[in-house]
């Protein structure tokens, strides 16, 4: 039951892999419930790579694989259609749920129940999957530079799905050319440009990152103003005008 590719440190996770591995040899049945792309399915796949699965949505196909496999991982098990009628008699089955499912059905068919928190209550699994899923986007663009990822801008709302793509989203935002910022901005505004005040309600979009990222880079007002070619109080009505401090 292998484990060195595993990602995160929280004790949720680490009691999970505790108890597979400790009943991976016993003819038992251990449920892991959490919301969808909390990382069951990796962290199983992970532990037991070689074991079938099948989707408990699929009536005949999880009748058909408790027919052969004495050992089975059975997903999206919230679905199956009467579970109380399944036979995990002599049979290692491990189960898994994006919701919780009849108390009765768990205590009778899984001699381990595990929860699986949100990401957002698993802070010690974040970094690491951060560092995964950077270190996968980097490999894919061919990319071998550093980004900022500001925690702001991370997306936790659907666990590992947003998280994924939050990081893959920074590594192209942050190192678009500005050919590709000009391409960007043509199908925005092909898509928004309208009304009578068009051009002065847009023009936010290109002034108020400039200004914020000017100030932060050079720290002063006439430093800025010098580097821009306007002069002190035009910068300082912008200023105010975007409510950037």
């Amino acid at each position: 039951m292998a484990t060195e590719q595993l990602i995160g440190e929280s004790e949720a996770l680490r009691q999970i892999v505790r108890g597979l591995q400790l009943t991976h040899s016993l003819f038992v049945s251990s449920i892991i419930v959490g919301p969808p792309a909390t990382g069951k399915r990796t962290l199983v796949r992970l532990l037991l790579p070689d074991t079938s699965e099948v989707n408990g949505a699929d009536d005949e196909a999880l009748k058909s694989a408790l027919a052969v496999e004495n050992e089975l991982i059975i997903l999206n098990f919230e679905s199956v259609k009467n579970p109380e009628h399944l036979d995990f008699q002599n049979k290692r089955i491990i189960a898994l749920a994006n919701r919780e499912i009849h108390p009765r059905v768990m205590d009778e068919k899984f001699a381990f129940i595990y929860r699986l928190p949100p990401l957002k209550d698993r802070p010690e699994d974040i970094d690491a999957f951060l560092a995964h899923f950077l270190s996968e986007a980097k490999e894919i663009f061919g990319y071998d530079g550093s980004i900022d990822l500001e925690p702001s801008r991370l997306d936790l709302s659907q666990n590992l799905r947003s998280l994924k793509a939050s990081v893959y989203r920074e590594l192209l935002l942050q190192n678009m050319e500005a050919e590709e910022i000009e391409y960007a901005l043509y199908h925005f505004f092909s898509k928004n440009l309208e009304g009578n005040n068009a051009y002065r309600e847009h023009l936010r979009i290109l002034e108020r990152p400039m200004l914020q990222a000017g100030l932060q880079r050079y720290g002063s007002q006439l430093k800025l103003s010098e580097i821009l070619g306007i002069n002190r109080n035009t910068l300082r009505k912008k200023l105010h005008e975007y409510r950037i401090d």
